[in-house]
């Protein structure tokens, strides 16, 4: 609702600001699911109480694996993804457990021995035994990152949270004595974002989308910034949150028509199976910049084997937000990412939402009326707008105080190898990496903004290149690694003079725009083309040239 109502930003609480009402002006009702098992409950954020999970009687024991990712130096951490309820450990005193260490995220793997670390923690000065927490004398280390293997308790029934999606849904669309209201609604629809998004693909993936009665209950699916992945949402000892560790997440297929999988002889596609049993909903994909650097956004819409683009299903639609980070941006721009870890470089001010609100209002106009949505936008082999990494970095241009990541240390997916019981939701670890898949993201122009997908006028009247990349600040160590999520924005230099002084060799702004005015008019006639295409709405062209004026006057009255 924050995002849809552009609500300013502020604490999360139970109590929702309507911002500027927009999805109740459209005749929205909001229902927010707590479907995830592991969260600590609080004012803001809601839960699922899963089953456990147990064998003849006896609660299931099991490998369980959590990735460490520190972002300052410390000797214990929690064994869970994102502060998040973690499965304990078994017996901490005797527990069989492995830790390993990387310098990033494709690299060498070493494991540190046994008897360095153990299941304790940090308390009032002593070192205590804690089945939640791993204990590291050496201490680890920010910019590396570790994984723990070890022998867990507690296991839950994580899967029940699809079914909570889909049952709300069912509780809503029809009457019954549950239901606060006489009729059920008429159309339903899902959106996610980032982890939910992915989980919303697990979903259609599972042919999910059909009640006991074999009836449709979702109309439309709009997962955002999900990327071509699923997740840990339906297997043993899952944990929701977790998107980096090769797992359960990081399988075949990514796209929704059937293909061949390179590594394996498996054939499938995303919506495969819901098309088997029906109920297929209409679903649109919007995603940013940041999604095809780490690793996965190309594959939602590109073959497998990078030879080719996937087709288009009939069914969906699949946008890339040109220049973009994972999460909307402003000119409020913080230093610190949603993981801790600090960036080198100003993060991205472009704010998608219009286009997102426009995504929104056209997924309900096709699945309710069914009018046809505007075409995909997204980075595309065939016209050379899908180009590796390391392209795209030597394309950019000089830019002062510019630092390009390392391209053999960027993120990618591969084949990976859960165990002989991976088809039952068992994985053994830690699993074994294979063959990478193509990792394309999107080309780029002269300034240094992408090509390829739905172009704000910040892409077509730029006053800054605008990135879905950003490398890590040294304080946060591995400064030549990237930061998850985040973009920058680097304003192109006032005036000429100065910027040919610094060696910026992209144009200043004196030399692009005569006046203000001059600029503004720019930008009217591009949002006005959007509207006319439907990548935004008529109602949303105002706020457009309202941000873009404030972008503007920020770059020009930068030091």
């Amino acid at each position: 609702m924050n995002t849809f109502n552009r609500v300013p930003p502020g604490q999360p609480s139970r109590e929702q600001p309507p911002g500027d009402g927009f999805l109740f002006n459209h005749g929205f009702s909001v229902l927010s699911i707590g479907w995830q098992w592991d969260v600590y409950r609080g004012d803001a954020l809601l839960g699922l109480q899963a089953p456990p999970v147990s064998e003849d009687g006896q609660p299931v024991t099991g490998q369980a694996v959590v990735e460490i990712r520190p972002n300052f130096p410390a000797r214990t951490w929690l064994l869970a993804n994102r502060l998040h309820q973690p499965y304990p450990v078994v017996d901490p005193e005797r527990a069989e457990a492995h830790l390993y260490v990387r310098d990033w995220e494709d690299g060498p793997e070493t494991e540190i021995p046994r008897g360095e670390f153990r299941f304790a923690q940090e308390s009032n000065g002593d070192i205590v035994p804690s089945a939640e927490h791993v204990y590291f004398e050496a201490g680890f280390q920010p910019g590396k990152l570790y994984r723990i293997v070890y022998e867990a308790g507690g296991c839950v029934m994580v899967g029940a949270g699809l079914l909570a999606v889909r049952e709300a849904a069912v509780w809503l669309r029809h009457p019954s004595e549950l239901n606060l209201f006489d009729s059920g609604y008429d159309h339903i629809y899902a959106y996610g974002v980032s982890q939910t998004g992915r989980m919303l693909r697990h979903f259609l993936h599972l042919g999910l989308n059909l009640d006991e009665s074999g009836r449709q209950v979702y109309d439309g699916l709009l997962p955002h910034v999900a990327g071509g992945r699923r997740g840990e949402f339906n297997h043993r000892f899952a944990q929701p949150s977790q998107q980096s560790e090769p797992g359960f997440g990081h399988v075949f297929p990514f796209a929704d028509e059937p293909a061949s999988d390179p590594f394996s002889s498996k054939t499938d596609g995303l919506l495969s199976r819901q098309r088997e049993l029906g109920g297929v909903p209409k679903v649109v994909y919007t995603n940013s910049s940041a999604e095809y650097w780490r690793g996965d956004g190309s594959l939602q819409h590109i073959a497998p084997d990078g030879q080719s683009d996937a087709p288009q299903a009939p069914e969906s639609r699949s946008y890339h937000f040109c220049g973009t980070q994972h999460g909307a941006g402003s000119l409020d721009r913080a230093a610190a990412g949603p993981d801790g870890s600090l960036a080198k470089h100003p993060f991205n001010v472009v704010d998608y939402r219009p286009l997102l609100r426009a995504a929104l209002v056209n997924l309900h106009n096709w699945a309710a009326d069914g009018v046809e949505p505007p075409p995909s936008k997204h980075p595309r082999l065939d016209d050379g707008t899908a180009v590796p990494p390391a392209d795209a970095l030597q394309s950019m241009p000089a830019i002062p105080r510019l630092v390009r990541p390392d391209t053999e240390r960027l993120w990618v997916l591969r084949n990976v190898d859960l165990g002989p019981d991976a088809a039952a939701g068992i994985g053994a670890y830690p699993t074994r990496e294979g063959e990478a898949y193509p990792c394309l993201v999107p080309a780029l122009d002269a300034d240094g903004n992408e090509v390829a997908g739905v172009r704000l006028p910040d892409l077509d009247a730029p006053v800054g290149t605008h990135s879905g990349w950003n490398p890590r600040d040294p304080q946060t160590g591995a400064p030549e690694q990237l930061i998850p999520m985040q973009g920058f924005t680097l304003f192109f230099p006032p005036t000429g003079d100065g910027g040919e002084a610094a060696g910026d060799e992209r144009r200043s702004l004196d030399r692009r725009y005569v006046t203000r005015n001059d600029y503004l008019r720019m930008v009217r006639g591009l949002a006005n083309r959007l509207a006319w295409q439907n990548y935004i709405l008529l109602e949303d062209i105002e706020i457009v040239i309202a941000a873009c004026a404030d972008r503007y006057d920020t770059a020009v009255g930068q030091s």
